[in-house]
C-alpha cells in the first residue's frame, strides 16, 4: 500500500518532527511491511533532513533544484508570496505525480489547499488525509474552501479532544469523517540516546535555570516570558532563563532583553536539535503560548519529569495538564507570576505526584501509539 506524505515548509516547526516521525511509525511498526512510504518534497525543504529520515522512507522530489532558500519567508506578506508560488510552480507537478504513482493515500498538512484543489483531478483510487497540525483558525475563506472539497477528503484528523470537539462544531466535515489523531512525538529510543549526551553548556554549568523552548514567534509570546523573568529576578537572584529557538521576532527579543540590567542572566541558545539535555538540567519548563495544539515541547518536558508552567491557551496544555501542573490565564503577567509562586510552595512530594500523572498522561504520543491509531484509519 503506498502513502505520501505533503507537507512543504520554510523554517523549523514542530510539523517537521511530527511528518517524519508518522512516516517513520509506518515503516518500523508495520509488521507485514505493508507501507511503502513517500515524502513528497516540494521545494526542497527536506534537503536537510536526508539523514535523520529512515532510508525506508523514500523523498521524491518535485524539482531538481532547492528552491526553498531563494524564496522570502521572514513576514507574513512575504510568506503568502511563497505559498502561491508553490501552488503554481508545483500544480502540474502534484497533479502528474499523483495520476501516475496512484498512491492508496495522500496524508497532507500545511499548505494543504493545492492537493485539496488538485482532487478535482487525481484519480479515484488516492484518497487524501487531511492532518490539522495545531489549532486552525477557521476565517471566511478556510470554511468556504474545506467546506466545499469536504466530499474530496477521506478524512481529518485532530491532534487533540479539543480541537476535535472545535471541527465537529464548525460543521465544516460530516463527523464521521473526523478522528483523533496525536501527534508522534515520542520516539523512545531516540529519547534513550539523547538523554544521556552530555550537557557541554559551559554558561549554564551548575546554574539554576527556567526554560522556554519553540520558535520565536508571536505564536510563543516569549516576551511575557522575559517580563515575567525581569520580575522575578531580584526576588530570585539564582535563578536563570534559557529560551531555546529561533524565528523573526528574535531580534525584538533581545533588544527586550537587553534592557533588563541582569541580562546576562538570559541565555538566547538558538535551534538545538536535542533539547532534552537542556530539559533534564532545568527547574521548571515554562510555556507562555497564545495558542497550542498540543505543544511538541510540552509534552518532551513531561517525558524529562520536569514541572511545568503552562498559559491556559487553547487547546493542548489544559489536556495535558488538568489540575496536575500549574495553568495561568492566557497572556496575563500578574495570574503567571501567581502560579510561579504556588509552584514554589507546593512540597516535593505533590509535585513528584503531579510529574508522574502528566507523564502518563502523554504516553499517547509515542509513536506506537500514533501508529496503532493511523493503521486502524488507513485500514
Amino acid at each position: 500500500m503506498k502513502i505520501y506524505y505533503w507537507s512543504p515548509f520554510f523554517t523549523n516547526i514542530a510539523t517537521i518532527k511530527a511528518v517524519i516521525k508518522s512516516a517513520e511509525s509506518l515503516v518500523k511498526f508495520s509488521k507485514e511491511k505493508k507501507y511503502d512510504v513517500s515524502i513528497i518534497d516540494a521545494i526542497g525543504e527536506w534537503d536537510p533532513y536526508d539523514k535523520i529520515i529512515n532510508k525506508k522512507i523514500n523523498i521524491i522530489k518535485l524539482n531538481k533544484i532547492n528552491l526553498g532558500k531563494y524564496l522570502p519567508k521572514n513576514s507574513f506578506i512575504k510568506s503568502r508570496f511563497s505559498y502561491i508560488f508553490i501552488f503554481l510552480w508545483n500544480f502540474f507537478k502534484l497533479k502528474n505525480l499523483i495520476n501516475k504513482e496512484k498512491p492508496n493515500f495522500l496524508i497532507i498538512h500545511l499548505m494543504t489547499s493545492l492537493p485539496i484543489f488538485l482532487s478535482l483531478f487525481f484519480n479515484k483510487e488516492t484518497k487524501i488525509i487531511l492532518r490539522i497540525s495545531g489549532l486552525p483558525k477557521i476565517n471566511l475563506i478556510r470554511y468556504f474552501f474545506w467546506k466545499t472539497f469536504s466530499s474530496k477528503i477521506y478524512k481529518v484528523t485532530c491532534p487533540t479532544t479539543s480541537t476535535y470537539n472545535y471541527i465537529i462544531g464548525k460543521n465544516l466535515f460530516k463527523e464521521e469523517k473526523i478522528e483523533i489523531l496525536s501527534d508522534p512525538i515520542i520516539d523512545m529510543a531516540e529519547y534513550r540516546v539523547k538523554k544521556r549526551k552530555i550537557f557541554n553548556n559551559e554558561k549554564l554549568k551548575n546554574k539554576k535555570y527556567l526554560i522556554g523552548i519553540g520558535r520565536l514567534t508571536k505564536q510563543k509570546n516569549f516576551g511575557l516570558l522575559i517580563n515575567f523573568f525581569k520580575k522575578i529576578s531580584d526576588l530570585y537572584p539564582n535563578l536563570n532563563l534559557v529560551i531555546i529557538g529561533e524565528g523573526e521576532k528574535e531580534s525584538e527579543l533581545k533588544q527586550l532583553s537587553a534592557k533588563f540590567k541582569d541580562n546576562q542572566k538570559i541565555h538566547f541558545t538558538g535551534y538545538q536539535n536535542n533539547v532534552f539535555k537542556y530539559l533534564l538540567n532545568a527547574e521548571c519548563f515554562i510555556l507562555t503560548s497564545l495558542w497550542e495544539d498540543p505543544g511538541f515541547v510540552l509534552v518532551e518536558a513531561a517525558l524529562t519529569n520536569l514541572p511545568i508552567i503552562s498559559s491556559k491557551c487553547p487547546n493542548g496544555p489544559e489536556e495535558i495538564i488538568k489540575d496536575n501542573g500549574y495553568l495561568f490565564k492566557n497572556n496575563d503577567l500578574d495570574d503567571f507570576y501567581n502560579k510561579f509562586e504556588d509552584f514554589l510552595n507546593t512540597n516535593k512530594k505533590e509535585i513528584y505526584k503531579n510529574k508522574v500523572i502528566i507523564k502518563k498522561r502523554v504516553k499517547k504520543f509515542t509513536l506506537l501509539q500514533h501508529f496503532r491509531k493511523l493503521d486502524q484509519i488507513i485500514n
